[in-house]
């Protein structure tokens, strides 16, 4: 079995909840104020550890309490940080979050994560099989160099543009899967994107994108699941139907889980359909990290969707 590397960044997200979001200029009174554990980075790391697969994170904290709260949350989950370093030079990355109606509004001061380096992966030692994740909440020029290091090694890249910046041809040349939403899809091919446009759409734009035959890009779609191309194949895949609670770390969840599959060897597309379930069970818990679930919850949720086997009855009342 191969190992899931994060290289990312690791925040401490303070949410508040409201009935609805504030409008500009405007005070609204809130429910309650939380913390969990967060950054994109240790969140999927967090969905991957606990998928199964073997998981280490890359990344820095400030030297102050959430900063040991958060390892010591991490370590509790079962990722690896024997990379992940404690600075004095800059606090912790700090999100801070509202929630209205399970949707979102995130601003993100980045901290310690702004120290992350290429120094920082130089002793990533990478392998075949093994799969390199990274998003952009961290410095594009360790991103760089990490994933030069794992296709020098024979590993799969992933890459979550979150949130969209500009980013050099030659970075996302090392990319072999990117996963992103429609907005960050609508920033990097110079279009106007929605959630609710035609699948077609969708597919139409990331053939703009892509960019050689074994690059995959996916593009999650929250509640009407998700739209990918994979060897210049499209394929579309329903999403869950649930209550939604909080969706701030689906998208996460979503990359973790697909990074834990194809690190245990599945396909690209059967690791597609495994993430959608795996989503749509962290958007109904309140929190980032800690709304990952494990693989049995998973399985059980795909297993309420496959078919009956053939041979088998369902045994109704007859009217």
């Amino acid at each position: 079995m191969g190992r899931v590397f994060v290289a990312g960044s690791i925040n401490m997200d303070v949410v508040a909840t409201a009935e609805r979001h504030p409008r500009i200029g405007e005070t609204v009174t809130g429910d309650a104020v939380l913390y969990f554990p967060g950054g994109k980075g240790a969140n999927q790391a967090v969905a991957a550890a606990k998928l199964g697969a073997p998981t280490t994170l890359i990344g820095r904290l400030g030297k102050d309490a959430f900063g040991d709260e958060l390892k010591t949350f991490l370590a509790a989950q079962g990722v690896d940080l024997s990379l992940v370093q404690q600075t004095s030079e800059a606090h912790t990355g700090t999100a801070l979050i509202t929630i209205a109606n399970a949707d979102n509004t995130i601003v993100v001061i980045p901290g310690a994560n702004a120290l992350v380096s290429a120094t920082d992966v130089a002793a990533v030692a990478l392998a075949k099989g093994d799969v390199a994740v990274s998003q952009f909440e961290i410095p594009l020029p360790a991103i760089g160099a990490f994933f030069g290091r794992a296709r020098a090694a024979g590993a799969t890249t992933i890459l979550n543009p979150a949130p969209a910046i500009e980013a050099e041809h030659e970075l996302l040349d090392l990319v072999d899967i990117l996963i992103l939403n429609e907005s960050e899809l609508g920033f990097l091919a110079q279009t106007e994107l929605r959630d609710t446009d035609d699948p077609a759409c969708f597919i139409e734009v990331v053939r703009s994108l892509q960019a050689g035959k074994d690059k995959t890009i996916c593009v999650t779609l929250g509640k009407r699941g998700v739209v990918a191309l994979i060897d210049g194949k499209p394929l579309i895949i329903p999403g869950h139907i649930v209550k939604a609670v909080d969706t701030t770390g689906a998208g996460d969840c979503f990359v973790g889980a697909v990074a834990a599959q194809l690190a245990a060897g599945k396909s690209r597309h059967d690791a597609l359909h495994y993430a959608n379930a795996a989503a749509s069970i962290c958007v109904q818990r309140m929190g980032a990290a800690p709304s990952m679930p494990t693989a049995m919850e998973v399985e059980t949720t795909l297993s309420a969707c496959r078919p009956p086997k053939a041979g088998t009855h369902s045994h109704r009342r007859q009217l």
